[in-house]
């Protein structure tokens, strides 16, 4: 019922690939642009953010009072988003349907308006949004510690950007960065559903193969030596609640030991799943630092991730407190199970029980055909389609001493950022 993914490259660069899976009369359709807050340089950041948001703006053909109704009327959904390394935009839809979204989504890549009066609409939107967000203790909290993380590469910066460059920025940046990033050389188009893609094949050629477009020179992207130090930030803010954040640069998701730090991730915290657009989930009960903050009633929850992206990011683990312990307590347990990771050899049977969570959480995230779709283009935007293809296999071939090894080399004290949100008035002084 289900096919071998196919791939095609148009003559302008635009990249196809599909997947036939005959389960349901259902098909996804998800346009990936190589564009997000790495490629934003200082003064626009956010402006990626902003492009995505205006594309659900119109365009001749497609009004935007026009766009979720046709949409609708189909039983479909859509959606779309930005991060580090990308954007995209996605629907599902019946498979009698489906050249609804095909046509929208060409439209949107070569005749999106950006209207002038929609363009400062979408600014005071965003500036809420930014705003809202802000009054969000974790969010606040974690932009104070990516911020830490890095000195200059962009990954420092959030992808809804800063308030004084959402103030300043202009139509005529949005249309550029449109310009520059939205076309067939910077694209990839994923589907799979209930299809054949020798015909799928010609009606996306057909729609595409004339758009004009020329590779994109996003210019090289320096990495950042590891920090020599821990660095601290402390926030305070509204709220009765205290929240500790460690973050370690993480290897990009090309390294291979992405694999073992994931093993790491699942014993430590929990796993976590690397489709954020849903999937189910598994619990994090049987990780150490649960039982060691959890159930010791130290902290209300603890949770770990780390993402898939081009250059090294982030590995972090974050805890809510209770209101009678302080973030030291906290953060004594974890360096005291860190520092065991980095001691002794994981017992085989434990890392089988990591890595089989770790299965999960990625079976989950892989299970449905929106899902196979997403999976298609994603895996291109920081590797390639390889790289979810055996992405299992690579999580079974974890040993112990991968363990040990990537917890003595990435979670050293002076390589971390810890970050500490403090509600005003609180008192280090435990009861």
């Amino acid at each position: 019922m289900t096919s071998e993914p196919c791939y095609k490259l148009l003559p302008n660069g635009l990249a196809i690939y599909l997947m036939e899976i005959h389960t349901a009369p259902i098909i996804s359709h998800w346009v990936w642009y190589r564009v997000g807050s790495r490629y934003e340089t200082t003064g626009l950041t956010g402006i990626s953010h902003w492009v995505e948001h205006m594309q659900f703006k119109g365009t001749p053909r497609f009004p935007t009072s026009q766009l979720d109704k046709a949409i609708s009327r189909t039983g479909g959904v859509w959606n779309a988003f930005t991060y580090l390394d990308w954007t995209t935009f996605y629907e599902t839809l019946p498979a009698s349907q489906i050249d609804l979204a095909l046509d929208l989504e060409c439209d949107r890549m070569t005749a999106s308006l950006f209207d002038p009066a929609e363009v400062e609409a979408e600014r005071n939107v965003i500036l809420a949004e930014l705003e809202g967000n802000q009054n969000e203790p974790r969010f606040r909290l974690g932009e104070a510690v990516q911020k830490a993380a890095f000195d200059h590469h962009p990954y420092r910066n959030e992808v809804i950007g800063s308030r004084e460059d959402l103030k300043q920025i202009q139509r005529s940046h949005l249309f550029a960065h449109y310009r520059r990033y939205y076309q067939p050389a910077n694209a990839i188009i994923a589907v799979a559903g209930d299809f054949d893609a020798g015909e799928m094949f010609e009606r996306l050629t057909n729609r595409y193969a004339d758009v004009p477009s020329s590779p994109v020179n996003a210019g090289v992207v320096p990495l950042e030596p590891l920090l020599t130090a821990e660095r601290s930030v402390e926030v305070t803010g509204p709220g009765s609640t205290t929240y500790l954040q460690l973050a370690y640069r993480a290897p990009a998701a090309s390294n291979p030991d992405f694999f073992p730090l994931t093993i790491l991730d699942s014993l430590l915290c929990g796993p976590t799943s690397l489709n954020m657009f849903g999937g189910g989930g598994t619990t994090n009960k049987t990780s150490r630092l649960y039982k060691a903050l959890v159930e010791t009633e130290l902290a209300v929850s603890v949770r770990g991730g780390i993402q898939a992206t081009i250059d090294p990011f982030l590995y972090e683990i974050s805890t809510t407190l209770r209101p009678e312990h302080t973030p030291d307590q906290v953060l004594a347990v974890v360096n005291d199970q860190i520092s065991r990771l980095q001691d002794e050899l994981v017992p085989e049977a434990e890392i089988a029980r990591a890595a089989k969570q770790a299965r999960a959480m990625f079976a989950y995230g892989s299970e449905n055909i929106t899902n196979q779709a997403f999976w298609l283009g994603y895996a291109e935007m920081f590797a390639g389609y390889d790289w979810f293809v055996d992405y299992v296999k690579n999580l079974a071939q974890v040993t112990p001493p991968d363990v040990q090894r990537v917890a003595r080399n990435y979670l050293q004290a002076q390589q971390r950022v810890v970050g500490m949100y403090l509600p005003a008035g609180f008192s280090e002084k435990a009861p």
